[in-house]
């Protein structure tokens, strides 16, 4: 049986041309490669290399094991990444962000669906917007993210996404005003709006810019559930998406869905492949925006 390792460093000197690559190559020294070199056509009983002024080539003994080896290798690895996979699954750590509203609508199907199919997985949940949640996964400190965008945002740098589901917009009014045949923004122009924080509100500006009208915005908050108490005071009317009402629809307001709409989507970071549990978090949290729709 061909030892391994005395393989491997036949692999490196035919991919590098020379000892000495293929000791920097797998970070030996140069006399272990040849002490492996040696042992190698003492188990196989062939000249493997022979001498060219300074360095070696390898003989053609030496050229179809080395393209064996390589293939033997390659199984070996993608072997050693399947059982790698396999026990990610059974004992797997993922950790994810989600915003608010998606923490509360889909990431528990989610964990009922991994509960049931991959007992083994540990998820740690951290709740994150999707700007602070893009800078968690550039530096590290989660695995995935479940993030939402507006059709006209560009995707940001370096994160890769994957839509999951889009999440209609509506009208929230309060709940005694009189809901019309169709949902016209411009009919509210003269009222007051609750909008969300700064960096929150572009989407709703955009909407009402469209119906042509700027909104007086009267209160600002990030919290839909006090938004919603504002609205049912009557002290404004506001714009929510879907999965913020599903979390929590106040009993004083009621919604219209508008033509408009936000995309969740899930991010990564880092060039695929990705571990197997976080896939297998990836297809648990589309499978449950699909399942809740």
């Amino acid at each position: 049986m061909i030892d391994l390792r005395r393989l491997e460093a036949l692999v490196a000197v035919h991919r590098t041309g020379s000892v000495s690559g293929a000791a920097a190559a797998l970070h030996y020294g140069q006399p272990t490669i040849s002490h492996h070199l040696r042992r190698l056509e003492a188990e196989t009983g062939a000249v493997l290399l022979q001498r060219v002024g300074r360095g070696v080539r390898l003989t053609p003994e030496g050229e179809r094991l080395a393209r064996r080896g390589e293939e033997v290798l390659g199984l070996l690895a993608r072997a050693e990444a399947e059982l790698a996979a396999t026990t990610s699954l059974q004992s797997g750590r993922v950790r994810l962000a989600a915003f608010p509203s998606g923490a509360a609508t889909l990431v528990p199907g989610a964990i009922a669906l991994l509960a049931e199919r991959h007992p083994g997985i540990r998820l740690d949940l951290v709740e994150a917007e999707p700007p602070e949640a893009h800078e968690l996964l550039r530096a590290g400190e989660i695995d995935l993210a479940l993030t939402f965008a507006y059709p006209d945002q560009p995707e940001p740098e370096q994160i890769t996404v994957v839509p999951v589901v889009d999440d209609p917009l509506y009208l929230v009014t309060r709940a005694d005003a009189a809901p019309g045949p169709a949902v016209d923004l411009a009919d509210y122009a003269a009222s007051g709006w609750i909008a969300g924080c700064e960096r929150c509100r572009r989407e709703l500006l955009s909407l009402c810019a469209e119906a042509g009208f700027t909104p007086s915005i009267a209160f600002a908050s990030d919290d839909y559930v006090a938004v919603q108490s504002l609205v049912a005071t009557g002290l404004g009317v506001t714009v929510l998406p879907g999965l913020a009402l599903r979390a929590h629809q106040h009993a004083g307001v009621v919604r219209r869905r508008l033509d408009a709409h936000r995309r969740v989507q899930l991010a990564t970071y880092g060039a695929p492949p990705r571990p197997a549990a976080v896939d297998a978090v990836a297809a648990a949290l589309t499978e449950a925006a699909g399942v809740s729709r």
